[in-house]
């Protein structure tokens, strides 16, 4: 039976959740995702996890915030003049915007003050320790 190597193209269902157990992505019960190992779709962590497993293998695992989207940095939240948003906004909405080159830049309305916006621009898993559940489909060589 074929294991996963780094030239697999892996077949799965994974489940990813938050420390208190809330479901943040799943694709159990539903069309399970391919992937080739180390195409840069997946953190690199989570691919040598799946080191070594064969088509049948399921596992759990967390991963620490150094390991998944990094550590919540405080410099990455920015207050914005209110005045610069022609729209109505709600604290936890996501708006983009665009950076000095031009590439869109989500951001999370964190706090909506009288004259400012906090906006967090840190990923929205920033800072939070992941917890995995994957079954491995199939197994292929590339």
């Amino acid at each position: 039976m074929t294991v996963v190597t780094e030239s697999s193209k892996v077949t799965l269902f994974f489940e990813l959740s938050l420390e208190d157990g809330q479901v943040v992505d799943t694709n159990f019960g539903k069309t399970p995702a391919s992937f080739e190992f180390g195409d840069g779709n997946l953190l690199p962590e989570f691919e040598a996890v799946l080191l070594g497993l064969k088509a049948g293998d399921s596992r759990s695992f967390n991963m620490a915030p150094e390991k998944a989207f990094g550590a919540h940095n405080p410099s990455n939240v920015q207050a914005i003049s209110r005045d610069q948003f022609e729209m109505d906004l709600e604290q936890g909405m996501v708006v983009s915007f665009a950076d000095a080159n031009k590439n869109e830049l989500p951001g999370v309305i964190a706090q909506i003050n009288e004259k400012t916006v906090e906006v967090d621009f840190n990923h929205p898993l920033a800072g939070r320790t992941l917890t995995y559940k994957i079954e491995i489909v199939e197994v292929e060589g590339v």
